[in-house]
């Protein structure tokens, strides 16, 4: 008797298993029939996978199935339908202990509620939903929630909180390669940016036709039907607000077409449903007909068919076991060689990312070299033109040009130093400064790119902080810049604030706090830890959308670890990032700047440096024309050789007092150049003034007999200085 019942509860497992299995088929049968516009035919597949699971699934098959009966309702715009399934699939999952299918529902439970105007109960939903995705961190889920809210916000006329939110679930889209959300984001962000108060703006029209395009591509690429009748609409506004009559009658023409044909089919595949559903309803009143009399008849089952019927379940339950064990065999072999694949395409990828990593590295050093060439004539230039006494608007325009100047060279720099500066061998300056003055002018050299995003900058300073500090202006300027400039380029049509507050004075030491804030796009959770990384930006489309190297960070991360500080960042997508840090100064006795009666700075006696003899050997004529202006403006007399071998005929034939050698130039090299002085000249300062590269050891220049060593461009005061000491020490270099 126990076997018997036993092979009875095998026998009902297998019936409920193969229902199951039904059940999914119905489900596939159904998304098929989506993929191919067929939308009748999806109706009947889910109708007929219900009728099974109201049989014999479990209630999570219930709720899943009363899902996608409520989304494709959702998709053929019967939203009192959908409102229906969607209400019934939430009854069922209040239940149950499923938090996946519970977002699910509240999502699309919100998305319905927008599209029937109840609009405060629909937030509710999509606060809801995003509660557990991100719980859960799942970062894709959430960005269709905040797609979501961009329409509810649109609907309550909120334009620019929509348009945030937009940007934010673009780059997710993008990240995780979800074609028709990310198709839907740029049509929505389109709609929205010629909703705007002041649409008629070339700059908000082209924002909108560029974001339409973008969609238009990936519709065309995937054949979204629903979507494609939509961006017609889209089309239509933007030649409205151009004034475009023809496009507007083009457009406006294929989207009443189109449209017409898809409602036919919406129409048609409702149709069908109700159809479908009213047969069930009868059906099932037949069906409890006849119950009572299936059941009396059941009990008068004799035991000889019972016992056939567990020989046949048995035989039915040994030939699927049979059945599993080779497709198992089947799935397992496939699963090697799938193995094997793999493997063979990490190889490959390994062997790329060497390749890589060996390109970046000479992109850096030709990038870096060729960039100080002509960095050299725009500081060399407007050192000049500061000397020229300009007019005090022109002098403002030329100290925000050498700021600016002196912020690329120390780019290039930390460019050029990269591993040093992570492995903590770049050294901290100690200077007086003025903080105040510094954020201005950073936010100064900003301005123009927060104006061209339509950001206000805002700038909150405590003036209880010391107004003269010690430290290294340069790199907490490159630390500011970086960080500031990353905001106003993630921010439009918003705040940038800086702001900076004493936390504590003591023993002539400052405490600082700096925050940067704005209320743009915002960082994923997932993305915020790897966001510090060397050359890491938030997605590869942040970087081709924004622009960018993604160095910007791990500089700001080093500099701050070797200023014995460290970055810390709040954030959350389509609401902004704030990113900041503490930092302790000294604070400087000097209470002014005061003007040195002998003109001694960087401990440089101008005055000694009168009337000396200079040789440039440069190839290139426009650094030739400065570093000679810069020193005849010093009163020393200054001759140029166009290359080495030049220089070494000059340097026979007259007496300098010190000799300024390029490098990287036709013919033989400043370092053969140097060799060949040293020769017959041992006692001739000899500076090497050059555009240095990630290749070049520095040990290399003073082996072969130089004194000193100025990469291009220079700041002039440390230019004078290495002059100045050269001439002074007559220092005896050590030949290789």
């Amino acid at each position: 008797m126990a076997l018997f019942l036993f092979g009875l509860d095998c026998y009902s497992q297998q019936v409920e298993q193969d229902s199951v299995q039904l059940i999914q088929n119905y489900q596939m049968l159904a998304r098929d029939a989506i993929a191919k516009q067929k939308f009748d035919d999806a109706i009947v597949q889910l109708i007929n996978a219900n009728k099974l699971a109201a049989d014999y699934s479990d209630p999570s098959y219930k709720s899943s199935l009363q899902l996608e009966v409520a989304e494709l309702h959702y998709f053929l715009e019967n939203y009192v339908k959908a409102n229906k399934e969607v209400d019934l699939a939430l009854s069922n999952l209040e239940k149950e202990n499923n938090d996946i299918l519970k977002a699910h529902a509240y999502n699309l439970k919100g998305l319905i509620l927008t599209r029937l105007n109840d609009l405060s109960k629909a937030e509710n939903f999509f606060r809801r939903a995003e509660s557990i995705y991100t719980a859960q961190g799942s970062e894709s889920q959430r960005a269709g929630v905040l797609l979501g809210l961009g329409d509810l916000e649109r609907k309550n006329g909120k334009l620019t909180d929509a348009i945030n939110y937009y940007n934010a679930t673009i780059a997710v889209f993008e990240e995780n390669d979800m074609p028709f959300q990310l198709a839907s984001a740029y049509l929505s962000k389109a709609e929205a940016l010629i909703e705007l108060e002041d649409p008629s703006t070339e700059a908000s029209i082209s924002a909108a036709t560029e974001s339409l395009l973008k969609a238009s591509a990936l519709i065309d690429e995937n054949a979204f039907t629903k979507l494609e009748v939509q961006s017609y609409k889209v089309a239509s506004h933007i030649a409205l607000k151009r004034g475009d009559l023809a496009e507007i009658n083009k457009n406006l023409h294929l989207y009443e077409t189109k449209n017409d044909s898809l409602q036919q089919a919406y129409l048609q595949a409702i149709a069908k449903g109700v159809e479908i559903e009213s047969s069930v309803s009868s059906l099932k009143e037949v069906i409890q007909a006849q119950k009572s009399n299936i059941d009396k008849q059941q009990k008068s089952i004799n035991f000889g068919r019972m016992t056939t019927g567990l020989s046949i379940a048995l035989i039915v339950i040994l030939s699927l076991l049979t059945l599993s064990l080779y497709k198992n065999n089947n799935l397992r072999a496939k699963a090697n060689e799938l193995l094997q694949d793999k493997n063979i395409e990490l190889q490959l990828a390994k062997e790329k990312a060497e390749k890589a990593s060996l390109a970046k590295a000479q992109f850096l050093s030709t990038i870096t070299h060729e960039l100080r060439t002509p960095l050299y004539a725009v500081t060399g230039l407007t050192h000049l033109l500061l000397e020229e006494d300009p007019k005090p608007h022109q002098k403002e325009h030329l100290n925000s040009l050498k700021f600016s100047g002196e912020y690329l060279l120390s780019l290039i720099n930390n460019i050029l130093d990269l591993n040093k500066l992570e492995a903590n061998k770049v050294e901290i300056e100690k200077t007086t400064f003025s903080l105040k003055k510094r954020i201005n002018d950073v936010l100064i050299a900003l301005k123009k790119s927060a104006d061209d995003r339509k950001n206000k900058l805002h700038f909150e300073y405590d003036e209880s902080i010391p107004d003269r500090l010690v430290g290294d202006p340069l790199k907490l300027s490159q630390v500011l810049i970086n960080l500031i400039g990353n905001s106003v380029k993630f921010t439009q049509n918003g705040d940038v604030t800086v702001r900076v507050r004493k936390l504590e004075e003591k023993n002539k030491k400052v405490s600082l706090h700096f925050e940067i804030e704005d209320n743009g796009v915002g960082i994923s959770k997932k993305k915020q830890k790897s966001i510090f990384e060397t050359f890491s930006q938030a997605s590869l489309q942040i970087n081709r959308k924004f622009g960018g190297t993604g160095l910007g960070l791990s500089i700001v991360k080093n500099l701050l670890e070797l200023m014995g500080s460290k970055i810390n960042l709040e954030s959350q997508l389509g609401k902004g990032s704030k990113f900041w840090f503490n930092i302790n100064l000294d604070i400087s006795e000097e209470i002014k700047e005061e003007i040195n009666p002998k003109n001694i700075i960087y401990d440089v006696d101008y005055v000694a440096l009168e009337n000396r003899k200079i040789l440039v050997v440069e190839d290139n004529k426009i650094n030739q024309m400065i570093t000679r202006k810069i020193l005849e403006k010093n009163k020393m007399e200054c001759m140029v050789a166009d290359n080495g071998m030049d220089a070494i005929k000059l340097v026979k034939q007259h007496d300098y007092d010190v000799i300024l050698m390029d490098i990287h130039m036709p013919g033989i090299s400043g370092i053969e150049a140097t060799q060949k002085i040293r020769a017959f000249n041992k006692d001739i300062p000899i500076i090497a003034l050059t555009a240095v590269t990630i290749d070049e050891n520095l040990d290399d220049f003073y082996r072969a007999g130089f004194n000193e060593i100025i990469p291009k461009p220079f700041k002039t005061e440390e230019f004078f200085e290495k002059i100045y000491r050269s001439i002074s020490n007559k220092a005896f270099p050590v030949n290789s």
